[in-house]
């Protein structure tokens, strides 16, 4: 059985993943692609518990920051092995909403651990699996924050302990996205949501023309054949579901 085709969408908060991934998922869904939809920190029961206690500190406990490490990685091995590696092996394309890059951006450049040691551990708990295509979506810290309250106020929800951290934090997270996209062109697209959402929509689907379809009848990872999709073709950005905002 062929391979499945792994992309990972990474950015700050409130970059617009939800939303995006979405999209794309739909897109390739009416081409006949099966497509495995889900998210780090989450995806399975025991994935989705961690995620409570990283986002709420729902024990009533803090971790300190080498468990919040532990715990981020506990999830993706957990996650890796009972969702994506099983659904790549099918052959499905897996669209995961944060995954290995995420860690370096939010506990290396923000937290200030060590990436050689993070790459080690993450490389443990993923099997030394890389995605095929990264999508990052900049923001800015300030416009990360506006959307950050503007949600907050439509959910009538409290910001999450991470979405709590000084602009200094996120100013160093995205910093770090952009200069880990620099380090491997080849594998990132960046892309500024700070413009209509249609308009990030239609780039990203280029982005997935050019690297697995070749303009014409797909010569994919996966051995797929199918035709290219049509830029900007019902590309329009549709709100993203309670949980999956929850994870942007």
């Amino acid at each position: 059985m062929n391979r499945g085709v792994f992309i990972t969408f990474e950015g700050p908060e409130a970059s617009g993943k939800s939303t995006h991934i979405r999209l794309l998922a739909e897109r390739l869904r009416e081409r006949g692609i099966t497509v495995t939809l889900t998210r780090e920190p989450g995806g399975t029961p025991l994935c989705e518990a961690i995620r409570r206690l990283l986002q709420h500190d729902g024990s009533g406990e803090a971790p300190v920051p080498q468990a919040e490490v532990l715990l981020f990685l506990a999830s993706r091995a957990q996650h890796f092995a009972r969702v994506i590696e099983p659904a790549l092996a099918r052959g499905e394309w897996v669209l995961c909403d944060r995954f290995s890059d995420s860690t370096l951006a939010y506990q290396g450049y923000g937290r200030g651990f060590d990436l050689a040691q993070l790459r080690a551990i993450d490389a443990f708990a993923t099997r030394e699996r890389t995605p095929d295509l990264t999508v990052l979506l900049d923001v800015t810290p300030e416009t990360s924050r506006q959307r950050l309250r503007t949600r907050q106020v439509e959910n009538a929800a409290a910001p999450d302990r991470i979405e709590r951290e000084a602009d200094a934090f996120h100013a160093r997270l995205r910093a770090g996205f952009l200069e880990l996209a620099a380090t491997e062109p080849e594998r990132f697209v960046v892309l500024t949501t700070e413009r209509e959402p249609d308009e990030v929509a239609a780039e990203i689907l280029a982005a997935i023309d050019r690297r697995f379809f070749k303009g014409g009848v797909g010569t994919l990872p996966c051995g797929m054949g199918v035709p290219p999709m049509k830029h900007g073709q019902d590309a329009r950005a549709t709100p993203a579901s309670k949980g999956a905002e929850d994870a942007e």
